[in-house]
């Protein structure tokens, strides 16, 4: 009787838990955010440029707290653009990792990835130190390097792949022609 009791109370505060690991990756993006990426998630090329995009609007959060005056709640602030950053940048790499599977090309885009990823990179180590946003500026950091390094290793990769199938590079351009066709 008494593991029952235990096993329920786990599944409880499973339940419990959930929800809030959930909400918390939710509160990174915006609803616009989410309807973007709702509406690029057809093409390939297309979702990847709009993380881009969201990506570059938390650099400009982040710019924008280092530009402006010091304030009481500045550690708290570049936490949370920090935090908000790794999130995103983390969902960007298992979308690249679920294209990249899928030999999606996205061959166009990974260049100015690559570039991006540099001066994300810079960015994010712009601040001072501070215990403030430490870790989180460590795991925002870290999926930046895992993004660029996909994406260097994706550039090779998919250059050889579509060069050993063409029929595969024709029928992503016919991907592209109907985004509505099955994936």
């Amino acid at each position: 009787m008494k593991m029952y009791g235990y096993l329920l109370l786990l599944a409880l505060l499973t339940t419990l838990a959930t929800p809030a690991l959930a909400q918390a990756h939710d509160d990174a993006l915006s609803a616009k955010e989410v309807e973007d990426l709702r509406d690029a998630a057809f093409i390939p090329t297309q979702r990847i440029e709009t993380y881009e995009k969201i990506l570059d609007t938390r650099e400009k959060t982040i710019e924008e707290l280092l530009t402006k005056p010091r304030h009481v709640t500045f550690g708290e602030d570049m936490h949370d653009a920090m935090d908000q950053f790794g999130v995103i940048a983390d969902e960007m790499n298992d979308n690249l990792d679920e294209l990249n599977a899928q030999h999606r090309d996205l061959r166009k885009i990974l260049p100015k990835l690559v570039k991006a990823t540099e001066r994300w990179t810079t960015l994010l180590r712009a601040p001072g130190d501070d215990d403030a946003y430490k870790v989180v500026r460590r795991i925002a950091l870290g999926a930046i390097k895992d993004t660029h390094d996909m994406a260097v290793e994706m550039q090779a990769t998919e250059e050889a792949y579509f060069k050993a199938h063409p029929d595969a590079e024709k029928e992503e351009k016919a991907r592209h022609s109907d985004p509505h066709s099955p994936q």
